[in-house]
């Protein structure tokens, strides 16, 4: 994923243990399969903490946060996502976070 000032990067935060490792990455990759084409999606990754094997985030980068918001309002964002909300991480103060690329080379 190239960077360009204006476009935005979610973390969704993820925890699951070694007997949920598969159903996380299914529900990645069923989300992935059906979010393909979202208007303003430019991609997203399964991130793995290679310190802590049952942390995970799944890194989404959007043209905008216009982009974002649009899709986020939608009637299908809650259903999309639902594979992966059981595994969310509950232990941080948010499971997400939002970062707006300032500068990129």
């Amino acid at each position: 994923m190239s960077g360009a000032p204006g476009r935005v990067r979610i973390l969704l935060y993820l925890r699951a243990t070694a007997e949920q490792v598969a159903g996380v990455e299914e529900g990645y990759h069923r989300i992935s399969k059906d979010l393909a084409g979202t208007p303003g999606l430019l991609g997203n990754e399964l991130l793995r903490d290679l310190a802590d094997p049952g942390a995970y985030a799944v890194l989404s980068e959007w043209e905008s946060m216009a982009a974002f918001r649009d899709w986020e309002a939608g009637a299908g964002h809650r259903g999309t996502t639902s594979p992966l909300r059981a595994y969310q991480d509950t232990g941080r103060p948010s499971p997400f976070a939002l970062f707006q690329v300032e500068a990129a080379y």
